[in-house]
């Protein structure tokens, strides 16, 4: 019998095999995905949010305990578990290096990346370097991996994991029967279900205008979440963390692809100009924090709006201000005409711009600052980098909510135990986005996922490796496990 079972093939699931093999268990990962789509939304990733009290090679400055823990309080509203976001925190701090020995690198951030030279650490080629990395070293130490494994359910007996169960399905012609395997102990991290239309659409539900949000988001992330497996462990009993309709959700191009638009689809423009709906109207203060605190709520603002569509609108002064999107921005020399070709109602989007350029106090414009560049007399305000947009060419990107993962999940603990009424499970750990709420009630900062996956990744690695009766060397017994 194998000794720890994990289940999903992203960076949660791969830090779990690597730690659980590190100590001495025999492992098996079965992976939903095809060997070609590995990874799962990790292999979309690009970074990691780093706790450092002094500069660390590609990290500036100090970013310590206390500013990251206000920042993750601040973008949540206070809907986080202290105990376990400090865990991840600290964990942050002093898991790079561990890292690089499973052959992942850092670099600075690019240019355009904004503001996160102190706080995130960026991996060399991305996720997906980053996946095939952690890939290549837990092969070599003889994890077991299995492609086109999708797992439905596990089988528990007396408050313990015993099995898990993979469906019937047909790979590359060939139908494979329905499996049943057993371990010792098992480690779930298999994702969310931002995959799952049907879900989503439940979730989401109908809105006051007779819409179904849901059927225009988009999928920035891996289509293989379809969160088949947390659906059955909640049927099963299993204690829930989470609002099924708070999600990691970005403002990404409508012309983004159903899934896996990954990085490129996001318009990160959005704080150096204005947003409006459908109707010409705005909605919300563009201005109101950093990029890498706020992209990640504008996916859901975009979704209250009609038809779930939005457009971010800058002049010229903002190009060279931002990472441009994989689709050039639609260009006119006059507001009246970005209006007709962008199908907007000409006449109130002229007003809602002009209205908004009256109202710029500009004072000292500064995109690396929180700046004193406001708007006064209009609503919503923004209250910093106010400019009026008064310089052609003007741009246009159409925006539809893309979701990247979704934060019901899986309430856990700082041993990453699955709870069952209250009570941990003793050999059923959890880690990655299946338990992510736990940390994020809503809300996000570019880099905490990451950071999450990794830590609680290596917990739950630990942890089944010693319900599979292996001895945990005393450096990893408490890697991870600084608490409040």
């Amino acid at each position: 019998m194998i000794d720890v079972l994990v289940v999903g093939g992203g960076n949660a699931a791969l830090c779990a095999a690597l730690m659980a093999r590190e100590a001495g268990a025999s492992v098996l990962l079965l992976e939903a995905a095809p060997r070609e789509w590995r990874g799962g939304n990790s292999q979309h990733t690009r970074n990691l949010r780093c706790m450092h009290d002094a500069p660390q090679d590609v990290l500036v400055d100090a970013y310590p305990e206390e500013e990251y823990w206000q920042d993750l309080l601040r973008v949540t509203g206070g809907i986080t578990n202290e105990r376990l976001a400090r865990i991840a925190i600290r964990a942050s701090s002093t898991c790079r290096g561990w890292m690089r020995r499973h052959g992942v690198h850092f670099q600075p951030p690019l240019s355009g990346a904004l503001h996160v030279a102190r706080t995130n650490a960026f991996f060399m080629g991305g996720g997906k370097a980053l996946v095939n990395a952690y890939y290549r070293s837990a092969e070599a130490l003889g994890v077991q991996v299995r492609y086109d494994t999708p797992v439905e359910s596990v089988e528990m007996a007396g408050g313990r994991f015993v099995a898990a169960r993979v469906p019937a399905r047909e790979v590359d012609g060939r139908v494979l029967p329905a499996e049943r395997i057993e371990a010792r102990s098992c480690v779930l991290a298999a994702g969310g279900f931002e995959s799952n239309r049907e879900w989503l659409r439940e979730a989401w539900g109908q809105n006051e205008r007779g819409e179904w949000p849901a059927d225009n988001f988009l999928i920035r992330g891996t289509r293989f979440n379809q969160g088949v497996l947390l659906r059955s462990l909640l049927e099963a009993g299993a204690d829930v963390i989470g609002d099924p309709t708070q999600a990691h959700m970005v403002a990404i191009d409508a012309r983004a692809p159903l899934y896996d638009g990954g990085i490129c689809t996001r318009i990160d423009c959005v704080s150096l100009g204005v947003v409006v709906n459908r109707d010409a109207e705005r909605f919300y203060d563009e201005g109101e924090d950093f990029w890498p605190k706020r992209y990640a709520i504008w996916g859901r603002l975009v979704a209250q709006q009609p038809g779930q569509v939005a457009y971010s609108i800058i002049d010229q002064k903002a190009i060279g201000r931002f990472m441009p999107p994989v689709f050039p921005g639609t260009t006119a020399n006059s507001l009246a005409e970005l209006a007709r070709k962008l199908e907007l109602p000409e006449a109130a989007f002229v007003e809602t711009v002009e209205a908004y350029n009256r109202a710029c106090r500009v004072g000292q414009f500064d995109h690396t600052s929180l700046d004193d560049c406001h708007t006064e007399g209009v609503e919503p305000a923004k209250t910093h980098w106010a400019r009026p947009l008064d310089t052609p060419p003007f741009y246009g990107y159409a925006l539809k909510p893309g979701v990247t993962f979704t934060y019901l999940g899986l309430k856990t603990d700082e041993n990453a135990a699955v709870h069952f009424a209250g009570q941990p499970c003793a050999n059923l750990f959890v880690a990655g986005e299946m338990m992510a709420g736990n940390v994020l009630g809503k809300g996000y900062t570019a880099g905490v996922g990451m950071s999450i996956g990794t830590a609680f990744g290596r917990i739950a690695g630990t942890r089944a490796a010693a319900a599979a009766g292996h001895h945990i060397p005393a450096e990893n017994e408490g890697h991870d496990h600084a608490v409040a």
